[in-house]
């Protein structure tokens, strides 16, 4: 399996950003999942981000924990979640979940699931650097990548300590708020990537909260992030769709190839 490092090697020698996708393991139902990402894969998603749906996800915007408590309602829980996660071959896969969740099997159990699973990289967003280091270590230990968040409001002190440990790509959080796609990019966004850019000593960037259009995509990459996360315009679809399985299959891999074109430089 190409790791995350490996796969945006191999995107920069094709002057090509990277596309992150993110869904909802288990929304709209266990069974359907697969078959979600098989299609956004087919359209060109490079790294799929997978989500462990938590009762209270502080990050996530209404369309996210909608398909948060769908996917709960479906059923879906870890062990579950690593089963189907399982399945899904052909990219590199992202686990982004809640603390809570890690803690509760215990931190090593976790992240060896995550990588029997076929798991490279975990997000824990409500897991703040200055606590990361046990799980770091775990990681690290079973290699895999402990993907931090990085937010306009993060200080110059605090960024220099994440990307010290920073692992895969640094997911850069273009606003401030909860994750949601948006009309435009925020304002803060060109210098929020030149401060980082200072320090961040080459791991890539991936930004995203707010990420919706293609040309949002293609700006973010002439901007010089080396990778654009979609989420809520994935789940918007997959939710428009809920009666026409077949429908919503071939919109999301036709919306997921016009957002990778656009991040061809």
């Amino acid at each position: 399996m190409t790791t995350i490092k490996e796969k945006f090697e191999e995107l920069k020698k094709k002057k090509q950003g990277a596309l992150i996708g993110f869904v909802m393991a288990g929304d709209p139902s266990i069974v359907e999942t697969v078959g979600i990402v098989n299609s956004l894969v087919r359209g060109g998603v490079d790294i799929i981000e997978l989500g462990l749906p938590f009762s209270d996800p502080i990050a996530d915007g209404i369309v996210i924990q909608k398909a948060s408590e769908r996917a709960r309602k479906a059923g879906m829980n870890p062990d579950l979640y690593f089963k189907i996660v399982k399945e899904i071959k052909g990219v590199p896969k992202v686990c982004l979940t809640y603390y809570n969740l890690v803690l509760q099997p215990g931190l090593e159990k976790f992240v060896r699931d995550c990588q029997k699973s076929g798991i490279s990289g975990l997000i824990v967003p409500d897991l703040p650097i200055e606590e990361a280091g046990p799980l770091l270590n775990f990681c690290r230990q079973y290699d895999t990548d402990l993907i931090f968040l990085v937010a306009p409001t993060t200080t110059e002190e605090r960024l220099k300590k994440i990307l010290s440990v920073s692992q895969g790509f640094l997911y850069v959080v273009s606003l401030l708020g909860a994750t949601g796609a948006r009309e435009k990019l925020s304002e803060c966004l060109k210098p929020l990537l030149s401060k980082i850019k200072k320090f961040s000593q080459g791991i890539p960037l991936a930004v995203g909260f707010g990420i919706s259009k293609p040309e949002q995509v293609e700006k973010i990459i002439k901007l010089g992030a080396d990778g654009a996360i979609v989420g809520s315009s994935i789940i918007n679809l997959i939710e428009e769709n809920l009666d026409d399985k077949e429908k919503m299959l071939s919109e999301l891999e036709n919306f997921v190839r016009e957002l990778k074109r656009a991040t061809v430089a």
